[in-house]
């Protein structure tokens, strides 16, 4: 007994002088969602009438000009939806609706039946061509499946002229199962459905190429559609478009590889719903396309708001690692992707990298600006136990006016940080802010201001005596110094305190925060003890008062960190 193995790879096409590897693409192809009859068809729970209706408009409002709507002879409900659509007229006048059928003659007649008043549509006819279709589904050969393929088109004629349509109808022929059919027999059905058809438009007459099911590498499916091209007598009058579904997880590859040879439409769904693992993403191959400068015609720029009605109508969630519309697929938590994205983001190095590469979105870690998905900056950078200090530095900067000097940032992330390991799991935007304040902004310890005075000693504010009265360690004190401006006035009478270790002022940097009537000042200082330098801040409305509370601020944080007295 001779034994098989169980898996082989599939036999190469045969093709000389490929020519698809050095071909970009520079158009669009057509798209044509196919949500509501294959996507609709493989869920848990079909869509309802209604959300049907609200989900062909949503597909009209992104940009649809071809809309797959329905099974009509499969069911009352798939029926009904057609004649609504046209009845209610809510068909724009730029978008041809698409109508699925098999080639049996009472099925045609009544999907035909559906499109009664229609301004413009597709027939959709297929007849699955493979050899493990065609003898071991259908039990018929070769001959018979084409006999079938020619048939139902000559059915699909009679039933619109029975019905008094013209050209108003085109004619969509899949032989499904294309990727798994001999090719030179695909050739011979598709070129005698052609010949029985007539002349046509070339947008009216639509070959329809699909990956049934994905058992080829994907560079295999674009290696078909070449040689198919190649040999087929007439694309003058034919458009070649595509079906991926995904089970090997390459639909998106095989469809992109498939355009480079040749193919101009493609079918899929929004986020790839559809039988086993689902049909071509359609989101991510036309961002994916935007991405690299192609106007696809396609508006995904309100995601969030697509996501929400996609998923409620088919009860399915998006994965939070989707390219486009997954809710994490935009976030970083890494500290070195945090810092990168950061630091790119910034106007002056957004600028000149734009300049550099000659593009206007050039930012690490980030393929496509998430605004072009309805996504916001402050939401990009997440953080936990892995973010590091560029991380929480850009939620400070971006939630919430927070500016500290680039010398703090290392002690603010190691703070944040061990609070997120101690904790676990995520901080929210506000646990940082509130953890910052908590640890850096007017920190209370030994060092207690408990007045303050000051004198001009000149017209220009340059020579300034000032007077503090303190608590240390529960001691008072009454100091008083002159300087050139307020904060060095109190510096130097800070200096005197016996309490307090020699220290100089090393940074001092101020930022308002807020607008109007509710603004404050938030000041930055670093005293340097020694080697050691200790970073914090005052907030006030008045960028006085701020600056001496980040002094005191710093002093209590060096008290509790350098062990004083």
């Amino acid at each position: 007994m001779t034994t098989k193995p169980k898996y082989k790879y599939p036999e190469p096409v045969k093709i000389e002088n490929r020519q698809w590897p050095d071909r970009i693409i520079t158009t669009p192809p057509m798209w044509v969602s196919v949500d509501l009859r294959d996507g609709n068809q493989a869920l848990p729970v079909p869509m309802d009438p209604e959300t049907k209706i609200h989900f062909f408009k949503m597909l009209c409002d992104i940009g649809f000009k071809e809309i797959e709507v329905s099974f009509p002879s499969a069911s009352q409900d798939d029926f009904d939806l057609v004649r609504r659509l046209i009845e209610e007229n809510l068909i724009p006048d730029d978008v041809r609706i698409s109508v699925l059928t098999q080639a049996r003659k009472h099925l045609i007649e009544r999907t035909v039946e559906s499109l009664k008043g229609v301004k413009q549509a597709i027939v959709h006819l297929y007849v699955a061509t493979s050899d493990l279709h065609g003898k071991f589904v259908f039990n018929r050969s070769r001959e018979e499946v084409l006999k079938m393929a020619v048939e139902g088109t000559q059915m699909v004629m009679d039933a619109l002229k029975a019905n008094g349509f013209g050209k108003e109808i085109g004619y969509e022929f899949s032989p499904e199962e294309f990727t798994d059919t001999d090719l030179d027999f695909a050739l011979d059905v598709c070129k005698a459905v052609k010949e029985t058809w007539g002349p046509s438009a070339k947008k009216d007459f639509i070959l329809n190429l699909p990956a049934t099911v994905e058992r080829r590498p994907p560079y295999q499916y674009a290696d078909m559609i070449e040689v198919f091209i190649r040999k087929y007598p007439y694309m003058a009058e034919t458009t070649v478009s595509l079906h991926a579904h995904n089970d090997q997880g390459c639909a998106v590859a095989a469809t992109e590889m498939a355009l480079l040879a040749g193919a101009e439409r493609v079918e899929g769904t929004i986020f790839g719903h559809g039988e086993r693992t689902g049909n071509l993403d359609i989101s991510i191959l036309a961002l994916n396309l935007q991405a690299r400068g192609i106007d696809t015609g396609l508006d995904f720029s309100n995601m969030p708001a697509i996501v929400e009605q996609v998923e409620s109508a088919s009860g399915i969630s998006v994965h939070p690692r989707h390219p486009y519309a997954g809710a994490l697929v935009f976030t970083a938590f890494s500290g070195s992707h945090q810092d990168a994205i950061r630091k790119g983001m910034e106007t002056d190095v957004r600028a000149k990298s734009s300049e550099y590469f000659e593009q206007g979105w050039r930012v690490p870690y980030l393929h496509i600006d998430p605004a072009d998905v309805g996504r916001q900056y402050e939401k990009l950078i997440r953080i936990n136990s892995q973010s590091g200090k560029g991380g929480i530095v850009f939620v400070l900067e971006n939630e919430f006016n927070i500016f500290p000097p680039r010398e703090m940032h290392p002690d603010i992330g190691k703070v944040i940080q061990k609070v997120a390991d101690s904790r676990g799991g995520e901080l929210s935007t506000v646990e940082i802010r509130d953890i910052f304040l908590e640890n850096f902004v007017n920190v209370r310890g030994p060092f207690i201001l408990k007045k303050y005075s000051r004198d001009d000693l000149d017209d220009g504010g340059t020579h300034i005596r000032a007077r503090i009265e303190i608590e240390a360690f529960g001691k008072g004190y009454t100091l008083d110094a002159e300087g050139n401006g307020p904060i060095s006035a109190v510096v130097a009478a800070i200096a005197k305190c016996s309490e307090i270790p020699e220290f100089s002022l090393v940074n001092y940097s101020e930022k308002s925060r807020g607008e109007g009537a509710e603004a404050t000042a938030l000041a930055f200082v670093g005293l340097k003890f020694g080697e050691r330098t200790i970073y914090a801040a005052g907030e006030h409305s008045n960028i006085n008062r701020a600056a001496i509370g980040a002094l005191f601020s710093a002093l209590n944080r060096a008290a509790a960190e350098l062990k004083f007295n």
